[in-house]
């Protein structure tokens, strides 16, 4: 992996745009601490969205989403880039995201976005998110 991203205490969006802006140039992406992004607003209203987002579909048709905490963060990823187009797709397969930081990688020396870590009075972790959708963390 080239660059190793710490999503400890950022933004989910302002994270993800810089995830997706990377990876369209060409790098390789692993983000550790994925469940730890916050993600801005109030929670019952967040909370609200996301199961929303779950029931809408069916199971053969989609659209799918996740209730993991590095599923959601890649999900956001994908919205940012054209993973429709062959570019698009090349890039998002480059992208590893990971739930706590895995063995191959160590925490202090992943980089942290600072455009990212600006933080808001009302914000939930996806960790939570992830628990109140029925994940198993």
């Amino acid at each position: 992996m080239k660059r190793v991203i710490n999503a400890k205490g950022a933004s989910l969006g302002r994270l993800s745009t810089a995830v997706a802006k990377g990876l369209l140039q060409g790098d390789e992406i692993a983000v550790i601490n994925s469940e730890k992004a916050l993600i801005s607003g109030k929670k019952q209203e967040i909370k609200a969205e996301y199961k929303q987002k779950r029931e809408v579909g069916t199971y053969r048709k989609g659209p799918f989403f996740h209730r993991s905490a590095e599923r959601i963060l890649k999900r956001t990823v994908r919205g940012m880039i054209p993973y429709q187009k062959p570019h698009g797709r090349e890039a998002y397969k480059r992208l590893k995201c990971y739930i706590g930081v895995p063995e191959q990688f160590n925490e202090n020396d992943a980089e942290i976005i600072e455009q990212a870590m600006k933080h808001y009075v009302d914000a939930m972790t996806i960790e939570e998110l992830s628990r109140s959708l029925g994940a198993r963390i």
